[in-house]
């Protein structure tokens, strides 16, 4: 069964390129270690909630806009072989070093998690 990595990050408006330039750069290290999909949306309709919401969930500031993206792996070891990559002290992988790519978004205020899926529909 598949397993989804989910995320949502509040990425400076200005910063809309950077922030592609760099989902291209490490959604390509993705899908090259077994990822099958990945999609990064750029907010469009994202309302304010009366108890939370998701600019509240990362604490988005006015000039911030709020990216919701997922990872598809074929299954739960895949995704947990590209995690230990990335997180590998010896990955030489110069995608990987942040003075050359850095990220464009304060990655403390981005909530993500695993997920197995329950109930998925296609066409």
């Amino acid at each position: 069964m598949s397993y989804i990595d989910g995320f949502v990050i509040a990425v400076p408006t200005a910063n809309k390129q950077k922030f592609i330039d760099h989902a291209e750069m490490a959604d390509g290290m993705f899908m090259e270690w077994g990822a099958t999909r990945i999609v990064e949306c750029w907010e469009d309709d994202v309302p304010d909630g009366k108890v939370t919401d998701f600019r509240r969930a990362v604490n988005a500031k006015d000039d911030e806009s709020i990216v919701f993206s997922f990872v598809e792996w074929p299954d739960k070891a895949t995704r947990e072989a590209a995690m230990a990559k990335m997180m590998d002290p010896e990955n030489d992988d110069p995608r990987m070093d942040q003075e050359k790519n850095p990220i464009p978004f304060d990655g403390a205020r981005m909530i993500f998690g695993g997920f197995t899926p329950l109930v998925s529909l296609e066409k």
